[in-house]
């Protein structure tokens, strides 16, 4: 056991995470040169295209250090803030972790959530400066900001760059003499973590985890202990590049599980693992079930393709156990399915994992995040809102709660009042700013999570001219006066237009939401009135004109009467159209919605 280390790497985005991980595989010999590639442990297309780790992968790796052979495993992690939860996981079942900072972009928000999960988890923190070769780094100035953050010694701060190999074995050094050994007994009742789990469709679910105390056998008779359901290990093994069947996988180390489980949503990561026959008294600590934050209807364009769309979803879900949905159906889309996702970035995967790997073309409604609804009739029932139209009458209504986030947000201090006005645009409140550098500052913000779900990380991201970086986590509901806006077209609702808007900006947003129909909406022989309304009240309006055919172009020479008579005609036609005509609406207008400021 003394022998084993198992560490994480923790980043942000773009900081070279995953160039790293492929340098320690090649130094280290756990590739051959066949095998080699960027970005190896990312193996979705989706992953390579957007240079982006969606799935964390754990794999193995040899090393002899002064003639002692050393069993490494790195557990990586999702860089995205959607993930957090997987994150904090994977940091749970490590003794340590390298902390990788951009010479050229110093630390970032993410960089500084992730590091306060590892440090509430004690881990040993060995910090790295990435691409000290680009010309535009600047590694004294980040040197600091990392003593700063830390507190450690510069000296304990290792210079390198992934592309080029510099600085690699001076790492696998640092993890060797400061990450210290696994702690654990090895005659305990088994207590295993599981970090992450995949689908294969050949073998059911793989589940990996890591022994925290006894060891576990081929063949053993095991329990989940919060499931509570009973497996047979039918195989275990290391996770190197490719898996590698033992008999038994012993305290400290990582691994793979088998037991035939062909429903993902049967293992949870976080659970704990233990022996049916001898059980542990205590889990381990941690394990919360994944929550969806935001909620969008997914409908397939042709009706036709409901039952597909359900087949593909269910297939998904075996490989992406956060994805939630339950099927509902909307009077303007037909059925479809009203799905739950961690966030924005994890319902862009699952659309576009949904077109290329299932061939479905769907409509997506606006997304919106859960609130609770309290009547005048029952104040103490909470109504769960996922959908705009679960929302109650306004007259039997008490109040609405939305959930708040804190958000952090590092960025240069020339953008701070930009990025400052936009928060409080959103209805963020300002509770914290410190200054880490001169140049840099840390904004804290308390902000309603509807706020960030349309077009916020696009207009941080452009008032600071790419340079802020962000990061939230939950805090909480607030109760708040929220009020349902619909949009109707030809006096017609559209359900899946209809959204929950806070009372100081219904007006603001039907508006703009009218104009960019109006833009949209081909236009028909007859007008198509788009209005925003709140209940009864119509607070906005747009007309989509008709076109017009020169009905008197054949009409030459002759009485002014017989023109008339001709556009009176033509006036009856465009009434009675009107009323039997409909509207078809195209499939940008859903998404539009979303982007109301470009």
């Amino acid at each position: 056991m003394k022998n084993i280390r198992n560490f994480c790497i923790i980043a942000h985005i773009d900081h070279g995470k995953s160039t790293l991980a492929d340098r320690l595989l090649d130094y280290t010999g756990s590739v051959t040169e066949r095998e080699k590639q960027e970005q190896l442990l990312d193996s979705m297309d989706l992953e390579r295209e957007r240079g982006i780790t969606i799935k964390s992968h754990a794999i193995q790796m040899d090393y002899i250090h002064e003639g002692e052979e050393y069993i490494l495993n790195l557990i990586d992690t999702p860089g995205h803030v959607d993930f957090s939860y997987e994150v904090s996981r994977s940091i749970a079942a490590c003794e340590g972790a390298l902390l990788v900072v951009d010479a050229a972009q110093s630390i970032q928000a993410q960089t500084i959530s992730n590091l306060y999960l590892a440090l509430e988890n004690d881990l040993e923190i060995i910090p790295v400066l990435n691409k000290v070769d680009l010309p535009s780094a600047n590694p004294e100035e980040v040197t600091d900001d990392i003593v700063d953050l830390l507190g450690c010694d510069p000296s304990e701060i290792i210079p390198a760059s992934a592309k080029t190999g510099l600085g690699i074995k001076e790492i696998l050094d640092a993890i060797i003499n400061r990450i210290p050994a696994p702690s654990g007994k090895v005659d305990a009742p088994l207590r295993a973590l599981i970090f992450d789990s995949v689908y294969n469709p050949f073998r059911g679910v793989e589940t990996f985890f890591r022994v925290i105390n006894g060891t576990i056998k081929k063949g053993q008779h095991i329990k989940f202990v919060n499931t509570d359901k009973n497996y047979y290990a039918d195989e275990v093994g290391t996770l190197k590049l490719k898996q590698l069947p033992k008999k038994e996988i012993k305290t400290g180390d990582v691994g793979y599980l088998i037991t035939g489980i062909k429903d993902a949503r049967e293992v949870k990561v976080g659970d704990t693992i233990t022996g049916a026959d001898n059980p542990t008294t205590e889990a381990v600590a941690g394990f919360e079930d994944v929550k969806p934050m935001v909620f969008a209807g997914i409908y397939p364009v042709d009706t036709e393709d409901y039952e597909e769309l359900r087949a593909s979803m269910e297939k998904l879900q075996l490989n992406d156990a956060s994805l939630v949905f339950t099927p509902e159906s909307s009077a303007a889309l037909g059925f479809g399915f009203r799905c739950g996702f961690l966030g924005m970035l994890h319902l862009e995967i699952i659309q576009e994992r949904l077109e290329r790997e299932f061939d479905m073309t769907v409509i997506t409604t606006v997304p919106n995040v859960s609130y609770h609804a309290y009547t005048n009739k029952n104040p103490d029932e909470v109504i769960l809102v996922n959908n705009p139209s679960d929302l109650p009458e306004p007259s039997k209504l008490d109040r609405v709660e939305e959930p708040y986030i804190k958000a952090s947000i590092i960025t240069k201090a020339d953008y701070v009042g930009p990025v400052m006005s936009l928060c409080i645009e959103k209805r963020g409140e300002i509770t914290n700013q410190t200054y880490l550098t001169t140049e840099r500052v840390e904004l804290t913000f308390d902000m309603p999570l509807a706020e960030i779900v349309f077009d916020f990380y696009d207009r941080l991201k452009t008032v600071s001219r790419g340079y802020a970086s962000f990061d939230y986590a939950p805090i909480g509901m607030r109760t708040s006066k929220l009020v349902k806006v619909d949009v109707l077209l030809n006096a017609n609702k559209v359900d899946a237009l209809s959204a929950l808007l806070h009372v100081d900006n219904a007006y603001d947003i039907g508006k703009k939401m009218c104009e960019k129909l109006k833009e949209l909406i081909p236009r028909q022989q007859f007008d198509i009135p788009i209005q925003a309304a709140i209940g009864a009240k119509i607070i906005a309006r747009e007309t989509v004109k008709a076109l017009r055919k020169d009905v008197t172009a054949k009409c030459y020479g002759g009485d002014i009467s017989r023109k008339r008579k001709l556009l009176e005609k033509q006036k009856k036609g465009k009434k009675r159209m009107r009323q039997v005509g409909n509207v078809e609406i195209p499939q940008e207008a859903f998404m539009a919605v979303l982007k109301l400021n470009d």
